[in-house]
Formats: C-alpha cells, sequence, structure tokens
C-alpha cells in the first residue's frame, strides 16, 4: 500500500507535515480519540447527560474542521462509490463473521437470541431506522473520515499501524457503554471497518458494512451490551 491509501476519500493534497505539525496533531489525536471518549463517559454516567447530546461538542468540531479544511472535499467523500466486489466482500466477510456470532448466542445463550424483534417489536423497528443515520453517519465522519483525513500522514507508509490503531481507538470510543463486550468487540470490527476504508476509501462501504454489524447485534441479543442506556430510546 502506499502513502496515499491513508488518506480519506476526500482528502484533495497531502504533504510531509512538519516535525512541529507531527507533534501537534499526535496531541491533537489523543485528546480526541482518547480524552473525549472518557469524558463522554463522565458526561452520560455521573451527570446523567444523554449521549447524543455528550456527543455533540466532538462531532461538532469535526464537522467543522473538515469544512473549513481546503484540503478536503465533503462532496468528493459522499460521493465516492465502491465496486460490485468491494460489495461481495462486505456481504462474505459479513456471512461469515456474522454467522458464526449469531451461531454462538444461539448455541450457548438461547434465551437472548431474537429476544429483541420478538419481544420488543416496536422499539427494534426504531432502533433499526435511526442506527444508521443517527449513529453510524456520526462514528464513520468521526472514525474513518476524518481519522485517515487529518491523521493519515503521521504514519507514511505504515498502513498497517493506522488501521490498527484506529480499531483501538474506536474500541477505546465505545467505553461510554460500561461493557467490556462492547469495547472489544468494536475494536475488532474497528480494525475491520479501517481496513476496509483504507482500501476502498468509500464512505458509503464502510456505512453499508458497519450498519450491517449493528444490525446483527441488536438482532441477535447482544443489543444490551452494546448500548449506554443513557440516550434517546430506553433499552428495556
Amino acid at each position: 500500500m502506499a502513502e496515499g491509501f491513508l488518506r480519506a476519500g476526500g482528502t484533495l493534497s497531502v504533504s510531509e507535515p512538519s516535525v512541529a505539525r507531527r507533534i501537534w496533531l499526535t496531541l491533537e489525536l489523543i485528546v480526541i480519540y482518547a480524552g473525549a471518549p472518557l469524558a463522554v463517559s463522565s458526561a452520560v454516567h455521573d451527570h446523567g447527560i444523554p449521549v447524543f447530546i455528550a456527543l455533540m461538542p466532538v462531532l461538532g468540531f469535526v464537522v467543522a474542521a473538515l469544512l473549513i479544511d481546503p484540503r478536503f472535499s465533503l462532496w468528493r467523500e459522499l460521493t465516492r462509490g465502491f465496486s460490485i466486489w468491494t460489495l461481495l466482500s462486505i456481504l462474505l466477510v459479513f456471512a461469515i463473521g456474522g454467522g458464526a456470532v449469531a451461531y454462538y448466542v444461539a448455541h450457548f445463550h438461547p434465551s437472548w437470541f431474537l429476544e429483541f424483534p420478538r419481544n420488543r417489536p416496536e422499539t427494534y423497528k426504531k432502533i433499526m431506522l435511526l442506527y444508521p443515520a443517527m449513529s453510524v453517519v456520526a462514528q464513520e465522519l468521526v472514525y474513518r473520515t476524518f481519522y485517515f483525513h487529518r491523521y493519515g500522514a503521521l504514519f507514511g507508509k505504515a498502513w498497517w499501524l493506522a488501521i490498527l490503531l484506529n480499531g483501538l481507538l474506536f474500541g477505546l470510543g465505545h467505553i461510554v457503554i460500561g461493557t467490556q463486550l462492547a469495547i472489544y468487540g468494536t475494536m475488532a470490527t474497528g480494525v475491520l471497518f479501517a481496513a476496509r476504508y483504507a482500501y476502498t476509501r468509500s464512505f458509503w462501504a464502510v456505512f453499508i458494512e458497519h450498519t450491517l454489524w449493528g444490525a446483527l447485534v441488536f438482532t441477535v441479543g447482544l443489543g444490551g451490551f452494546f448500548f449506554t442506556g443513557v440516550g434517546i430510546l430506553s433499552w428495556r
């Protein structure tokens, strides 16, 4: 993979950052992807602020930074497509990995399996509709688009390090949920999403993949491990 591989799909140009800028960007990355999740978790659990409200400052900063950056084109980011082979790859990985997750829950925790859509169909439908628009879009803008656009140049040709770190930070970003399964599970899928984005640089390819895995979690019975309980909808 070439250095350009680490750019976001909407990045128009990337230059080698100076030493001073590298230091600044590294500190900024730590604040946004490590400090902010801890602050959001405190706001939600210590002060009862809805998670969507607590996340607004972070999302607002990211969107503003992208919009005012002359090296970034939101139009280019949101109009970049992907091939049929990418779609088939997404579906194949989901069929194998998602199938394994569904089998595990059905076999080892049968009381959980499909409990949500069976017993709370109306809430299930709301989450299936709201999750992609209110959660996936924001997460992908922050963790894939912004991350690769603003910090990709820090990694040079070490594309594997950028992808691995993105997965780890994506898991840390879910510390607000308060369960180990949410943190480690999203670390694993975060690496998958980061690799998909680095390869395709397509926001919508990763949006589809992220939506599929999120829907799986809520459908097969793991939703309670991935829900803060402090938000627009009550899990119970």
